[in-house]
């Protein structure tokens, strides 16, 4: 984990005054299309605070359980429940996903944190500075979104999730492909955020970027979950074979 001490973390009074969303409990999800099974019975519970970091091989089906617990896309069978209520649009919108291909506003930078300010009744010049701030675009307010580079296009995508509060950020390899200098600043982004309460649950294939940040890591192997530990343990000591050939560079089949 990277270090946030001096972040004074407030966990418990961030989302006062709201009902937890959290835990959340995906039971029995099945995902097919075309008569491949993509998701193959998952259970797991998500908690509120470790970082969650979901890993494993391309067509593990990683990104398709993020949109699964998202509610982007319904499930051929089994439920997501959270808090023990239904994945309706009101528990959508305390959360947020960022995903590996930035989507933005065809605006400036400003204005795509404007329209989510104004959509939280929050808009103002201080807090679009201080969320840009945030992941170091506060010089570039001014500037089209389209002009900036990828790197800081991700970074922007992340200040606009960001700008939600959401109570679970859910990213989808959010530093594939970055210059060094946009990861940074991400991770140092969701590391804060998590510092403030925010539940974060990361797709990465960066085995140094999950080292890095993960509290818990749960592998996923052909759509089922091979195995949920703590991070320390899973990177020391692998309990599937689908583990240890991918932390050591094989080919997992």
């Amino acid at each position: 984990m990277l270090d946030t001490a001096t972040l004074q973390p407030a966990r418990d009074a961030v989302f006062e005054g709201r009902d937890a969303l959290l835990p959340a409990q995906a039971r029995g999800l099945v995902l097919e299309r075309a008569g491949k099974r993509l998701i193959d019975g998952i259970d797991l519970t998500l908690a509120a605070g470790p970082v969650t970091m979901v890993m494993g091989p391309n067509g593990a089906g990683k990104s398709l359980l993020l949109r699964l617990l998202h509610g982007l896309i319904a499930p051929t069978a089994g439920e997501v429940r959270w808090n023990g209520g239904s994945l309706g649009e009101d528990v959508r919108r305390r959360q947020a996903m960022v995903f590996q291909r930035p989507v933005l506003l065809r605006r400036s930078v400003a204005a795509n944190i404007d329209f989510v300010l104004r959509l939280r009744g929050e808009a103002s010049a201080g807090h679009r500075h201080e969320i840009l701030a945030q992941v170091g675009l506060d010089g570039h307010a001014g500037q089209p979104a389209r002009l900036l580079s990828g790197g800081e296009q991700q970074r922007l995508a992340l200040a606009r999730a960001l700008a939600l509060e959401p109570e679970v950020l859910f990213l989808d390899e959010p530093t594939a492909s970055l210059d060094p200098a946009s990861v940074h600043a991400i991770e140092q982004a969701v590391s804060a955020a998590h510092a403030r309460g925010t539940k974060v649950v990361f797709v990465t294939h960066d085995v140094g970027q999950a080292r890095r940040l993960a509290d818990e890591v749960v592998f996923l192997h052909r759509g089922r979950v091979a195995e949920r530990t703590p991070a320390d343990r899973f990177f020391d000591a692998p309990a599937s074979q689908a583990a240890r050939d991918y932390l050591a560079g094989r080919i997992v089949l």
